[in-house]
């Protein structure tokens, strides 16, 4: 459910101050039972360059500070009858938030709540764990903290299951870790402070547990902003059938630094530690052969049913460059799903920031210096956004308090020279596809991905176009339709694409040949047939001068991806002819929809 922000005006007023919006970022607020509060205005994002920044920081900062100051840190136990979410576990859990208010709260005033949950406080080994909920924690909670407690907003950290103090299974976003936030949120939007409106905000994991609270679906969740979030459990650790290498140790990794090595820990100890500690290796070297962690990966799932159960707002932030949680959570997801659009065909009302920065915030100045070239390096000097802070209010004031100008519904995208434009969504919808025929291509000596190594590394597959005779601005989701055929029932090929006059990484698809219609079901291959692999890379947006072109480099892995489990024995042999396609999608712009930003002198 969102706020109207719609007040009691006569419409040709309203029509005026709408028209009056579109120029000046104006319009009249509204509150929660749809009185008109005032004017609020907001400089238009196009003018946000020509302001005065606080820059001198590790994040970003609000153009004004609030009036009013954080009150003594409280605490809260939220007992939770999990009876029904594990076969073995204890049947009554706790969880534990702390929160912090505002003073206006002190004169009968009702506030939201923006959250952070988490598996992180108190995280890591005894003697070296993370702060605990009652301390607001470097990093994430004291960006909300010093932004928004100030406006009239409540914050709260809250620990999942398992984790700090709060009892019960350690459910590595299973059924039960949604439960308990679920719960969280029910009792934030339901105390006599709060206002009824809650947010939740936060990056990875932090993203991750706003898609299991959106999927169960509480009148409390206003409004989402996952910051590069995961969506769901397996397309994190599986690309068409290719196995990242921290699948295989992912759930075993995180139980390992949440329990405290005593007797406390036994009721953290549930039947899905072992689930998890089986269903890596299990998918990555059976791959079709498992029916029986279907179950556990589709627990893990939650943006699917979010798109069933819920009715919030989504501000989207991704990393282009961020191969930790991996732009396709967003875009070309599980069967090549793209969320980001489905949510908005299906109404949701959704806004989206898309910067070249890697598993990092837009703001996190400090973490931008570390990228690398054709990672991000290239558009670095116009990548942090300082305004950040102020489009994220503008944003929580709208969906949380139902004051000012809606924002807009549209997508900021950053280019990977650094150029950021705003697109109504993306990738675009009028995107032109240039085909690119692996014929007309020039294959520099090998067709074999994979088998036995030649001298001086691996064996790979080297394929070089022709430059473009103009300007070729890539954006969206390339395909390549690659015709392959292998020896064995397995086989893989990951591709990175570069620049051809420099050689720098532009972006990479991955596949299993088991995988070769794409999506997370195999189909099999038979040794010696020819198959078409259907790959799908990395969104990309890219801009390729005119007289450049493009080479593929082949080998049988790439980035943080394990090579296939059949090792040596599975090469595979793939077909550089006409028939084998890369299709573009390309647009034009006349750089009306350029955004300048505000970046340090």
């Amino acid at each position: 459910m969102t706020v109207s922000g719609r007040g009691s005006l006569q419409p040709l007023v309203l029509s005026l101050l709408m028209v009056m919006s579109s120029v000046s970022g104006c319009l009249s607020g509204a509150v929660g039972d749809g009185s008109v509060d005032g004017e609020v205005t907001y400089p238009s994002i196009w003018d946000r360059h020509t302001l005065e920044w606080q820059t001198n920081g590790t994040m970003s900062y609000l153009l004004e500070p609030g009036p009013h100051t954080a009150l003594e840190v409280q605490e809260a136990f939220i007992e939770v009858d999990t009876s029904e979410v594990w076969d073995v576990g204890p049947d009554q859990s706790t969880v534990h938030l702390s929160y912090w208010l505002p003073s206006n709260t002190l004169e009968g005033e009702t506030v939201p709540v923006i959250a952070v949950v988490s598996p992180y406080f108190s995280y890591g080994q005894p003697g070296d764990e993370s702060t605990q909920t009652n301390v607001v924690s470097a990093g994430r909670g004291e960006f909300i903290y010093q932004n928004f407690v100030p406006h009239g907003y409540a914050f709260a950290q809250v620990s999942v299951f398992g984790t700090e103090l709060s009892t019960g299974c350690f459910d590595y976003r299973g059924l039960g870790e949604g439960l308990g936030i679920h719960s969280a949120v029910e009792w934030l939007g339901s105390q006599e402070w709060s206002n009824g409106n809650v947010g939740l905000y936060g990056k990875s994991y932090e993203g991750a547990t706003q898609w299991e609270a959106a999927a169960m679906g509480s009148e409390y969740l206003r409004t989402i902003v996952p910051v590069s979030g995961t969506t769901a459990l397996h397309p994190l650790l599986y690309k068409n059938g290719s196995a990242e290498a921290r699948s295989q140790i992912m759930h075993m990794n995180y139980f390992s630094s949440t329990v405290d090595y005593n007797e406390d820990d036994l009721d953290n100890v549930c039947p899905d530690i072992a689930e998890g500690l089986f269903a890596g290796p299990v998918t990555y070297i059976a791959g079709e052969m498992d029916p029986y962690m279907q179950n556990y990966y589709d627990d893990r799932s939650h943006i699917d049913k979010a798109f069933e159960n819920w009715n919030g707002s989504i501000y989207w932030v991704q990393g282009m460059q961020d191969w930790n949680v991996d732009p396709h959570q967003v875009f070309g997801g599980p069967a090549g799903v793209n969320w980001y659009q489905e949510y908005i065909d299906a109404g949701f009302e959704v806004r989206g920031m898309l910067g070249q920065w890697g598993h990092h915030y837009p703001d996190q100045v400090t973490s931008h210096d570390g990228i690398s070239s054709g990672n991000g390096l290239e558009a670095r000097g116009n990548m942090t956004r300082w305004d950040w802070a102020q489009d994220l209010f503008e944003w929580f004031e709208y969906y949380l308090k139902g004051i000012g100008p809606k924002p807009g519904l549209t997508a900021q995208i950053q280019r990977s020279d650094g150029e950021w434009r705003v697109e109504e969504t993306w990738p675009p919808q009028d995107v032109q596809w240039l085909d690119v025929s692996m014929g007309d291509c020039t294959n520099l000596g090998n067709n074999w991905v994979g088998g036995a190594p030649v001298i001086g590394g691996v064996s790979e597959v080297v394929v070089e176009c022709p430059p473009f005779e103009e300007d070729v601005h890539i954006s969206g989701l390339v395909r390549l339709h690659l015709l392959a055929s292998a020896v064995y029932d397995g086989g893989q090929v990951f591709v990175e694409m570069q620049d051809s006059s420099t050689g720098t990484r532009i972006g990479h698809a991955t596949m299993d040949i088991r995988y070769h219609e794409g999506g997370n079901e195999p189909t099999g291959v038979i040794p010696g047939e020819t198959v078409t692999m259907m790959m799908e890379f990395q969104g990309i947006d890219h801009l390729l001068p005119e007289g450049t072109g493009i080479k593929l480099v082949m080998t049988t892995s790439g980035k943080d991806y394990l090579a296939p489990a059949c090792g040596a024995v599975c090469p595979v042999h793939v077909h550089i002819i006409d028939d084998s396609v890369m299709s573009l999608p390309v647009i034009d712009r006349d750089g009306s929809n350029v955004l300048i930003t505000h970046q340090r002198e």
